[in-house]
C-alpha cells in the first residue's frame, strides 16, 4: 500500500492468507456471506412486503418494517463484499461504489442495531406501562421517533465519507481503504491522524454501536421477563424462550466481531506499523461474517416468531396467488384497515 498510510477497513495492512487455517476461514466466511445474502434478501424482502403492504400500519409493524429495510439494504450489498473478499481485498468496482457500498453497509448495520434496541424499548414500555402505551403510543409518534436511529447511524458513518477512497499500490492493485494522504504534511502527521481517527472510530463503534444497544436490549428484556414471571401473564415459558433467543442471537453474532475490532483498536499502532497480532487479521473475516449473519436472523427472531405476523403471512401468500390467477378480483377484508390491539402486539414478541 502507499506510504501515506492507506489503511484497509479492518485497520490492518494485510489479511493473512498464507496458512491452511486462514484459507479455511476465508472460504468459510465467503460461504456464510453467500448464505446471508440469499436468506437476508429473501427473508427481509418478504417482511417488507407483508409488514409494508399486507398488514395495518402500527407502531410494531413500522419498527419491523424499518428493521427489514435496514437488513435488506445491507444484505443487497454483500455480492460486492464477497467479490472483494474473493479477490483478497482488491476492489474492482471503482471509487464511487467504494464509497457508496460502504456507506450503505455502515448506515444499515448501525441502523439495524439501533432499531433492535428501539424495538426492545418499545416492547418494554408496552409490558411495563400498558395504560400509558395505549394512550400515547401512536403511529404518528412512532414515525417521528424512528427517524432517530437513522440520523445517528448517518452521523456515525462520517469517517466513510471523509477518509474512504480507492488506492492503487505499486503493483497496480486497487483497494478500497482509508487514506490519509491529504491529512498531514509528513508521514508522522498522517500516521497520527490515522491512529487518532481509527482509535476514535473503534471506541465509538464498540460503545455506541454495540455496548449501549446490547445493554438496552438486555435490560428491557430482563424487565419484561421479570414482569411475565411475577404477574403470571402467560401459561407457559415460551415467551421467555423467545426473549432469550432475541438477546442471545444478537450477542452471539455481534460480540466476537466487536471484541476483535476492540482489540484491533487497542493494538492499532503496532498493527499499522506491521507488528504482530496476525491472529486478529485471521479473525476479521469469520467474525464479521458472523455479525453480518444477524441480518438474516432478524426476520426469524424478531418477526416470524410473532403470532400475528405468522398468521398474516400464511394467509396472504395463498390469497395473493388466488387473486393473480382469478378472472375476478377477490375482495379480501381485514388486511389493511384495522389496527392491531395492544395486547396482540405484546404477544407478538
Amino acid at each position: 500500500m502507499e506510504a501515506n498510510y492507506s489503511i484497509p477497513l479492518n485497520a490492518s495492512e494485510v489479511v493473512v492468507y498464507d496458512s491452511i487455517t486462514s484459507r479455511v476461514l476465508w472460504i468459510l466466511s465467503m460461504v456464510v456471506l453467500s448464505i446471508t445474502f440469499f436468506l437476508g434478501v429473501l427473508g427481509n424482502g418478504l417482511v417488507i412486503w407483508v409488514a409494508g403492504f399486507r398488514m395495518a400500519h402500527t407502531v410494531t409493524t413500522i419498527c419491523y418494517l424499518n428493521l427489514a429495510l435496514a437488513d435488506f439494504s445491507f444484505t443487497a450489498t454483500l455480492p460486492f463484499l464477497i467479490t472483494s473478499m474473493a479477490m483478497k481485498e482488491k476492489w474492482p468496482f471503482g471509487w464511487f461504489l467504494c464509497k457508496l457500498i460502504h456507506v450503505v453497509v455502515d448506515i444499515n448495520l448501525f441502523g439495524s442495531v439501533f432499531l433492535i434496541a428501539l424495538i426492545a424499548l418499545d416492547r418494554c414500555i408496552c409490558v411495563l406501562h400498558p395504560v400509558w402505551a395505549q394512550n400515547h403510543r401512536t403511529v404518528s409518534l412512532a414515525r417521528k421517533v424512528i427517524i432517530g436511529p437513522w440520523i445517528l447511524a448517518l452521523i456515525l458513518t462520517m469517517p466513510i465519507f471523509l477518509f474512504l477512497t480507492t488506492v492503487r499500490d505499486p503493483r497496480g492493485n486497487v483497494y478500497c481503504t482509508f487514506s490519509f494522504k491529504s491529512w498531514g504534511d509528513t508521514d508522522v502527521d498522517r500516521l497520527n491522524t490515522a491512529i487518532t481517527m481509527l482509535t476514535a472510530r473503534g471506541i465509538i463503534r464498540f460503545v455506541i454501536g454495540f455496548s449501549m444497544p446490547m445493554s438496552i436490549v438486555a435490560i428491557c428484556y430482563g424487565l419484561i421477563a421479570a414482569k411475565i414471571r411475577r404477574r403470571d401473564l402467560v401459561n407457559s415459558n415460551r415467551p421467555l424462550r423467545v426473549l432469550t433467543a432475541v438477546v442471545a442471537s444478537f450477542f452471539i453474532c455481534w460480540f466476537p466481531f466487536q471484541l476483535v475490532a476492540l482489540l484491533s483498536t487497542v493494538w492499532l499502532k503496532e498493527m499499522i506499523l506491521g507488528g504482530g497480532y496476525k491472529i486478529l487479521d485471521m479473525l476479521v473475516h469469520p467474525t464479521s461474517s458472523l455479525a453480518f449473519f444477524n441480518s438474516c436472523l432478524n426476520p426469524m427472531v424478531y418477526v416470524f416468531m410473532g403470532q400475528d405476523f405468522r398468521k398474516r403471512l400464511i394467509h396472504s401468500l395463498p390469497s395473493s396467488l388466488e387473486r393473480a390467477l382469478s378472472e375476478e378480483p377477490a375482495q379480501i377484508s381485514g388486511t389493511g384497515t384495522n389496527s392491531l390491539p395492544a395486547d396482540i402486539e405484546i404477544k407478538a414478541i
